[in-house]
């Protein structure tokens, strides 16, 4: 029997008791005409997902969604069946998170997913009692955003990608692709606190590698034109990007004036940088799916461990490294998990 509009659950289970005369057809049709995919919703409730984010965009990414869902999927839940996400971007301009991240609250969304350190701040700030989860945060614990990774406590929990163990590696990275550099430019965010928390092991890290850095404040469009200008007086050799705005322009200016490039996320990769190295950023935003899938069912984010990433890739694009003259050694492309050609 198919559901239609105007069809109740009453309705159609009176109906099915008349003609079968006995209580077990009515268990066995529950069953048969239960939601898709697992799903518990037998009030019929759909639930509300709010997306904060700082670079992503609205309508959200593929790359993004896919796992998303997937996550979701696998605790039977299902966009345009019982889940609505309602997406908030703050378009590059972190002053604007606390608006949107207040918007969310007061449409009374179930759970927040937040993308970012600075977009999990801004949720935790607007509020104490919608679960968060936080989805490619950096040492969520110095950002005050848990008391700690096992019992994280209050209303946020999720991921985490240990900025302070993948900056110092991917200088390394930087300095086996071109051994010759000694200068390297460091672009970041410098008001996030998931940026600077690797100051230390970063620093350490240059000294023993024999690598002079340099840090450029390179937010905004200004901001990153003082860089360019400046990198360019300094002499800078390569350039190590954090998550930042305008990366595409960063990777065409890098190759435009012959610096290698490494950044953490491979979609930085695709848009021209030479390398990255990061975690596996499509099981992030999967298992960011499945804790709110929990968190739907019961859970208590307070209850729910920080994960911390188990599987770091290397990904190489082979045209920037054509573009730049560079050849890239053996040891590397054999390591890399991806080589775009």
């Amino acid at each position: 029997m198919r559901l239609t509009r105007g069809h109740s659950w009453c309705r159609v289970a009176k109906s099915v008791i008349s003609k079968r005369g006995h209580a077990l057809i009515l268990v066995w049709f529950l069953f048969a005409v239960a939601l898709p995919d697992g799903a518990h919703s037998q009030t019929g409730r759909i639930y509300r997902i709010g997306f904060l984010s700082l670079y992503a965009g609205c309508p959200i990414r593929a790359e993004i969604m896919d796992p998303f869902r997937q996550g979701l999927r696998e605790h039977g839940y299902v966009e345009g069946q019982n889940i609505i996400i309602e997406c908030r971007s703050a378009l590059e301009a972190t002053d604007h998170l606390p608006a949107f991240a207040a918007e969310l609250v007061r449409l009374k969304v179930d759970v927040i997913l937040a993308l970012g350190t600075p977009s999990a701040r801004a949720a935790k700030q607007a509020t104490k009692t919608i679960p968060i989860v936080m989805v490619y945060v950096s040492d969520p614990v110095e950002s005050g955003l848990v008391t700690s990774l096992a019992r994280p406590g209050g209303n946020v929990t999720g991921l985490s990608v240990l900025t302070a163990d993948l900056a110092p590696k991917a200088l390394e990275t930087l300095k086996e692709a071109a051994p010759s550099v000694s200068r390297v430019a460091l672009l970041m965010d410098p008001t996030n606190p998931g940026q600077t928390s690797a100051d230390r092991q970063i620093d350490a890290a240059a000294k023993i590698l024999g690598v002079t850095l340099q840090r450029f404040d390179s937010r905004t469009a200004a901001s990153l034109d003082a860089t360019f200008t400046t990198a360019l007086r300094q002499r800078q050799q390569a350039l190590l990007v954090f998550p930042l705005p305008q990366v595409q322009r960063i990777a065409h200016w890098g190759i435009q004036n012959r610096l290698p490039t490494i950044a953490f996320l491979p979609q930085h990769v695709r848009e021209g940088i030479l390398m990255c190295y990061g975690p596996n950023v499509a099981e992030q935003y999967h298992r960011g799916g499945a804790y709110i899938g929990k968190i739907l069912k019961g859970a208590k984010p307070g209850d729910l461990p920080v994960e911390q990433p188990t599987k770091f890739e290397l990904v190489i694009n082979l045209k920037t490294a054509k573009a730049l003259g560079l050849t890239i050694p053996q040891s590397l492309l054999l390591r890399a998990d991806k080589l775009i050609e």
